[in-house]
This record gives C-alpha cells, structure tokens and sequence, in this order.
C-alpha cells in the first residue's frame, strides 16, 4: 500500500478496530447476532461509514454486547461522525479498562480539541504522551500538544513530522516569560479606619480621626522561568518573579511597595498506567520593600522623632519540597518549607525577624470525572528572635519572652464541573493559632470560600472567590487594654477577573477587589475597593 494512503488514517481509527476481523460482506439484519453485528460495524467503520458503523454498534449493545471494545469503537465512530458529546460518553468508558486506557485517552484528547475545550484536551494528551507503553500514540499526543493553539485540522504526516520535532527540541532549554501592567484605582491605600475612635492602648487616650485616601496606581508584575531538560522526565530550572504597586500622587507614595523572588531547583513529572507523580525540589528567595506607616494619615511612623519607615523591609530564604502523586481517583500531596526572615535593622523598636517552619499535607478523591473533594492539614510555625511576646494583661514588656506562633489548619475542598466551560469550588478552613508564651494571642478562625471558573468560547473568561473569616480570641483584648473587653474580628474579602484573548500573546485583564475588616479593636477596622484594568503578556505557545 502507497505510504500516502497509509498515512492518511489518523491513530484514532488505526486503534478504533483493534479486535474487528474481517467479515466477507454484508450479512443480512434479521440473521446477525451481536458478535456479527459488532464484527459489521467495524467493517462499516473501516469502510469510512461511521454512521451505518453506529447503527450496527447500537443492535449489538441492544443485543446485550457490553464490551469495552465495543465501548471504544463507538466512541471513535462518534467522535468521526462529529458527535462529540457522545464520543466523550462512550471513551470515558472505555478508558477504565487497561487494554484500551492510552487509545481512550488520546482520543478523548482529540475530541476535547474539537469541542475546543483545550484544557480537558491537555490533560488527556499529557497522559497519553507520558505513558511508557505505546510509543506511537506518546508521539502523537506530543505533537497535538506542542500544536494545541494552531486552529486547523493535522493530518497524520504533519502529526509525524511534529512529533519528531518535539522529541529533538525537548533537549534543549525553555524560556518561559509573562509580563502584565495595567492601570487601577484604589479608595483606601492605606487601610485607614473608616471611622473616628478612642484609642485606648494610647494612656492619654486620644480621640482619633482618620484621614482618608484614594487615589490611582499602576500594578506591575513580571515573571521568567528557564528550564533545561536534562534527563528525560526531570530539569534543572531558574526563576524569577517581580510584583509591586506604584501609586501616581506624591501624597500616598507610602503605600508603595514591591517584592522580588527567585528561586533555583529541580522537577521531576513521570506518568505511568494513568498515575502521574510530580516532585519539586528548589531554594528560594525574596525581598520585599513596603513602607511602615501610620494607617490614620499615611505619615510614617517614627519614635523618639526618628522615622522607622524600614521596619517593615525583609529579605527571606530556604528551601522547598512538593511531592504530589495521581492516579485515575486519588491524590495524594506533600509539601515542606523552611526559610528564615530576616527584616531591615531599625533601632529603638524590636526586629521582626524570624523562624517559618510550614508542614502540609492533602489527599483528594475524584468521585466522578467532573468532581472531587479534597482535604488538607498543615502544621506550621512562627519563631521570632527579638520581638517580645504579650503577657496575660495586655502588655508587651521588653524582659517577656520572645514570640513563637504555632498554627494548625484543616480544610476541605469540594470542585464540580458543569459542562465544559464552568467549575465552581466551595472551602473550608478551620485554624487554630497557639501563642506559646502565656496563650495570650491565641485564635480560632473559621474560614468559609466559594469560587467559581467560566470559560465563554475560547476568549472569555470570567473568574471568581470570595472568603468570609470569623476570628474568636479567648484572651486577646481590643487596643490590648483590658477595658476594652474581648477583642473580635471578621474579615470579608471578594474578586472577579474579566479577561478577553486578544490576540494569541495579549490578553485584556479587568479586575475588582473588595474588602472589609470589622472588629471592636478599631484601629484595624477598614473598607477597601480596587479596580483595574491592565493587558498581560506572554509569548503563543508553538
């Protein structure tokens, strides 16, 4: 047979009659018996008759064939017939069963990329890709992949010549960049209080009245990663983040800050039989610069007539460890970090330097292809070398001993997909704070979230959070005056991000944030609104 005519069959319908034999003719309808109707229906498929294949393939279902090659082969009839919703039915089937798992899951791709959901198609390809037991179809998922973008139909040689492509340029590096600038408005800079108050930790106790800001900003982010594939499922990479906020009126230029982070390691990603693993190894480091001013008026704050603006300043580092396995339900994660902070030395007033100890672990179980639910405990710690801790009364005397935090957090996750363009999550997080000290600032923080994803066509995209926090500290007192009684907080805290695709590097960004911290301690009490609309960047995935 001419190579031409060979090439011009995709995988799917090599695979799609894997257990078909051939059948000399038609055998008439009255006569057939499953076998014979499923044996006729490959013969129809073969034959490029995918809709008389199906008729077939439904008599010998209806005859009680349940079979999962029977699923698969409807699956690929479907999916040629241009039934996708369907093909997508009758392969999630099929994929449960070892023997058609890779074929299932790679066609399962090609089908999400017909329906243009490009997320689920990644997911499937990627299994198909990294699978060791068919190299054929990891060939071809990899050039589906490094494709994913191209809107137009790949025929089998172009999958061939692309596959072998990827396999030489996976030697090389990768560089990775995203840049986003925009311009937004913000009603509350520097978290003033929205209302007048007596400021009980003052002993003279001062009425106060806070001065209001707003004003406009232009947020900057900017990221870049190099990975260099040294072996086969694991690199070496470098990389870099940027973040900040740059406010345009000379008068809230307190309110500025950035932060820097990079961070050097190694990734290892293996999938086998459907089961992925992922290990993540790195050192990390970041600085940060922000100025500590006065959340009444925006000055800065000083002691003794000299300005502290730097306490805030720090410089952190240590290393990482993520450990995250899956297989076709279960998941199961892993994460440690350790890092020491070290904050800008001003005199007159305790460093805030520190300890961070952080221990977390997670399992998730999909209970069906569209859902899961996960849960998480984490254990982490705070261990400061020169910030004295609180006694029972409130006060916070320099002999004290120094502050150590240990937290505790429970969670639970719950994620569905509706259809192909909508997910919607709901949270759970239940903390609790240990001050080791005298238990003074102890908490417990129930925390309650919701977010949501909506994917409208290929460009549009709405996304969504929103979290609601009560606090409940059985020791800590408002102003840390015992007069004041109990302290209490809650905070509330929602976003939504618009973005539109405008072209396959440039994608136009709104966003809105809005918060609100109510409690008795008002010095801490604010309201804050942010909008913003910016365009970010990032090179078009070949």
């Amino acid at each position: 047979m001419p190579r031409r005519l060979k090439t011009a069959l995709s995988a799917a319908s090599a695979f799609a009659c894997l257990l078909a034999c051939l059948v000399p003719g038609p055998t008439p309808l009255y006569a057939m018996t499953v076998d014979e109707a499923f044996m006729d229906g490959n013969r129809l498929f073969r034959d490029d008759l995918y809709w008389a294949a199906l008729l077939r393939y439904r008599q010998a279902r209806e005859g009680g064939l349940n079979s999962p090659a029977l699923a698969y082969n409807m699956g690929v009839a479907h999916y040629r017939a241009g039934q996708h919703i369907r093909a997508r039915e009758a392969l999630l089937e099929a994929v449960t069963d070892p023997a058609f798992r890779i074929a299932a899951q790679y066609n399962l791709g090609l089908n999400a990329l017909a329906l243009g959901d490009n997320a689920e198609a990644l997911r499937w390809l990627t299994l198909a890709r990294d699978q060791q037991s068919n190299a054929m179809l990891s060939r071809y998922a990899s050039a589906a992949i490094a494709r994913i973008d191209v809107e137009e139909t790949i025929t089998v040689e172009d999958m061939e010549e692309r596959a072998a492509t990827v396999r030489k340029t996976r030697r090389f590096a990768h560089l990775k960049l995203r840049a986003q600038v925009g311009f937004g408005t913000d009603d509350n800079p520097f978290l003033t209080p929205s209302q007048s108050y007596v400021d009980l930790a003052d002993p003279a106790e001062p009425t106060v009245t806070p001065q209001e800001s707003n004003g406009a900003f232009v947020p900057v982010s900017f990221s870049a990663r190099y990975l260099v594939n040294a072996l086969k499922d694991e690199g070496f990479y470098l990389d870099y983040r940027l973040s900040g906020r740059y406010y345009q009126d000379k008068n809230l230029e307190n309110a500025n800050e950035y932060v820097h982070e990079g961070g050097f390691g190694n990734e290892y990603r293996r999938t086998v039989d459907g089961r992925t693993r992922e290990v993540f190894s790195s050192f990390r480091f970041a600085q940060s610069d922000e100025t500590y001013y006065d959340p009444d008026d925006g000055t800065i704050r000083s002691v003794e007539d000299e300005d502290i603006a730097d306490r805030l300043n720090y410089t952190r580092y240590g290393p990482e460890l993520i450990f995250r396995q899956n297989g076709e339900r279960l998941g199961l994660g892993l994460s440690i970090k350790g890092q020491l902070w070290d904050y800008e030395d001003v005199e007159l007033v305790p460093s805030y330097d520190h300890e961070y100890f952080h221990f977390e672990g997670s399992a998730q179980y999909k209970l069906a292809p569209t859902s899961l639910v996960r849960f998480t405990v984490g254990r982490h710690s705070r261990r400061f070398s020169d910030r004295p801790s609180f006694d029972a009364d409130g006060n916070q005397f320099i002999t004290n001993a120094s502050v150590r935090y240990d937290y505790l957090d429970l969670g639970v996750t719950a994620r569905q997909r509706v259809g192909r363009w909508l997910w919607f999550g709901a949270n759970y997080v239940r903390s609790e704070r240990t001050d080791r000290f005298v238990g003074y600032n102890d908490y417990l923080r129930d925390a309650f979230g919701v977010d949501f994803q909506w994917s409208i066509g290929k460009r549009f995209q709405i996304e969504g959070s929103g979290w609601y926090r009560l606090y409940d500290y059985p020791s800590a007192f408002a102003f840390n005056n015992p007069a004041a009684g109990r302290k209490t907080r809650e905070d509330a805290v929602g976003s939504l991000i618009v973005s539109y695709r405008l072209t396959r590097s440039l994608t136009l960004r709104g966003e809105a944030r809005i918060e609100e911290v109510v409690s008795n301690d008002t010095r801490i009490a604010y309201e804050r609104s942010q909008f913003v609309l910016g365009v970010r960047w990032e090179p078009a995935r070949r």
